[in-house]
């Protein structure tokens, strides 16, 4: 028998598939939503048939870009999938740059006996991050604290736009977890501690990024992490969420009910246990809930390199995570062990062919409902598109409507013609302003990395480069005659960090932070205290020193739309999406109101 090549209009060729489609139009009773739905996974099964053992643990094998050897891997193994990780860029980190590494590896994809188009992932979770010069949007807990929906599918959909302009079609956002303790490395990438706000953006989100399906500009959501991992104790990243059933339903299962609703077409798992038991091997949930219950018939990935923190041998994690319901596997790196071995399991018996089925199944639905086989590389027409005015205008907006002012003792709004002192390195540092996963994974301090307008400059440009005097080395301040200005702004925070590198046992400010708010309380001159920051600080007393406070959370490229606020020029709209801790206690979300400072809500008006 010859080998079937499978190109973009390999379906449409195919006799019996033309038949069965005429068969469904003419005679079927349902919607054309659930006949285009029927036909896509008829195509699905199709290929499914002609395929072998090594196509199809091939489609199950997601690899790094960082690790993948050679180009030719991916035809030789069938590779179903690539992934950049935080940072990961070809060396030209261009839209023309990634346009040609994506498109040259689709190519080897493309030339496998059955043609199956990548899935290329990667994590954009606030804009094209990987991307250099991109636009870069606040941080979930900024949507948050803005809380509107049609701005956040906006933004999904301007974020889809850049991705698909790069050749990245699934991006794995949004974060929909629901953090309970802002200790968490990863609280900034939780929209809320509310579950019913993170499940009303999470879907914007959904919708704005697979709004085109179909076209040039088709990218694949992913809702993550499944389940709970805003829940774990004492907020440690891949922990343990000790919790009730009660609280997984009511907390953090919330927002997957609502976003598989939105048609999300991929979840990926959790690194952490759920009572003790890892997410990745929780058949229950992932099979029972997930897939059976909540009847999410898309496909489900694991985390980066999760299955080697399962227990056993090799084989063992890779049996585990498959039989619980992982349909592809995040490797990320040794991929051809990775092969090999569930091959084998599959040749003995301990993962059923069944299951393999229907993993493949679901990936290759997807590709065909996203309409990969028909626009696998990315246009390069929408190059001129990434990092337009207009995108940059609406992550202005974003940046604006996120600002929580927490005091404001007649000082603002700023006017023009103010004195203004700027102290702190903070004020002038795109890096700080986009925190993790900007450029590389933690994200890091400096104005090489990305284009755009920092607090400084944006200050600048609204009161006027000769009424404004800048301090970096807040040191200095002794040294500086302070009577001339109506006004000083520290400029302070977190610097970037992403993940388990951000988990802190007590957030707050530091102890230069103090010295410096003491120096300016004894000053007796008018002051703002600003913070950049991926979750509430505690502040130690600072707020009975200073005499206004703002939280611009981690706005990104944009800082024009802290001064708009800033200025009076637009509403100060931003809410709190976390409660603000006023002691250690604090630091948990959903206790009684006095243990917070500032509750869950809260903001001030100009």
């Amino acid at each position: 028998m010859g080998v079937l090549m499978i190109n973009k209009s390999i379906v449409k060729k195919n006799i019996l598939i033309i038949l069965f489609m005429v068969i469904v139009w003419s005679c079927s009773s349902k919607t054309v939503a659930d006949s285009t739905d029927e036909l896509d996974i008829t195509k699905a099964h199709y290929i499914l048939s002609k395929m072998t053992i090594d196509d199809k643990v091939g489609q199950m094998t997601q690899v790094a870009r960082d690790y993948l050897e050679s180009y030719e891997d991916i035809k030789t193994y069938r590779l179903g999938s690539i992934l950049s990780g935080g940072g990961s860029a070809p060396p030209n980190n261009s839209v023309k740059g990634w346009r040609e590494m994506t498109s040259k590896m689709q190519d080897y994809a493309l030339s496998t006996p059955l043609g199956i188009p990548l899935l290329y992932g990667s994590d954009a979770v606030h804009g094209h991050g990987n991307l250099r010069n991109a636009v870069i949007f606040p941080h979930h807990i900024g949507l948050g604290a803005a809380n509107n929906e049609k701005l956040v599918e906006e933004i999904a959909k301007i974020t889809a736009l850049e991705c698909a302009a790069t050749g990245v079609n699934w991006n794995f956002n949004p974060c929909i977890t629901v953090p309970q303790d802002i200790r968490w490395g990863r609280t900034y990438e939780g929209f809320s501690s509310n579950p019913e706000i993170v499940s009303r953006l999470g879907v914007a989100e959904v919708k704005g990024l697979q709004y085109n399906w179909n076209s040039n500009i088709s990218v694949l959501a992913c809702l993550k992490h499944f389940v709970a991992d805003g829940g774990t104790n004492k907020g440690i990243d891949r922990g343990n969420s000790i919790i009730s059933d009660k609280e997984l339903e009511e907390i953090h299962l919330y927002p997957y009910y609502e976003g598989i609703k939105a048609n999300a077409g991929s979840v990926m798992a959790s690194f952490s246990k759920i009572n003790s038991v890892p997410m990745h091997q929780n058949e229950s949930l992932l099979t029972g809930r997930l897939k059976n219950d909540m009847n999410f018939q898309g496909l489900l990935v694991s985390d980066w390199a999760a299955l080697t923190l399962l227990p056993g041998s090799s084989k063992d994690q890779i049996a585990a995570a498959i039989n619980a319901g992982i349909d592809m596997v995040m490797v990320p790196d040794k991929y051809k062990e990775f092969i090999n071995n569930l091959k084998e399991l599959v040749k003995e018996g301990r993962i059923p062919e069944k299951r393999i089925n229907d993993a493949v199944l679901r990936i290759l639905t997807t590709k065909i409902k996203m309409g990969l086989f028909e626009n696998p590389k990315a246009d390069p027409e929408l190059e001129s598109l990434v990092g337009s005015d207009s995108s940059r205008e609406v992550a202005r907006e974003a940046v604006a409507q996120s600002l929580v002012i927490l005091k404001n003792d007649k000082v603002l709004p700023m006017y023009v013609g103010q004195r203004v002192l700027i102290v702190g390195e903070f004020a002038n540092d795109l890096g700080a302003q986009c925190g993790g996963w900007t450029t590389t994974w933690q994200g890091k301090l400096g104005n090489n990395n990305n284009t755009g307008v920092t607090i400084l400059k944006a200050v600048n440009e609204a009161l006027g480069k000769q009424n404004v005097v800048y301090l970096k080395d807040s040191r200095m301040l002794n040294k500086t005659d302070l009577s001339e200005f109506d006004l000083i702004i520290y400029v302070t925070g977190e610097e970037p960090y992403a993940e388990m590198n951000g988990d802190n046992p007590y957030p707050s400010l530091s102890r230069v932070d103090m010295k410096i708010i003491d120096t300016l309380d004894k000053s007796g001159k008018k002051t703002l205290l600003l913070l950049i920051s991926g979750r509430p600080l505690l502040l130690d007393g600072a707020e009975e020193k200073v005499d206004a406070i703002v939280a611009s959370w981690l706005p990104g490229t944009e800082a024009m739309g802290i001064t708009d606020v800033l200025m009076g020029w637009k509403e100060a709209k931003g809410r709190l999406p976390y409660s603000w801790p006023a002691d250690s206690k604090g630091f948990v979300q959903g206790l009684t109101s006095d243990k917070y400072l500032y509750p869950i809500g809260y903001g001030l008006s100009l």
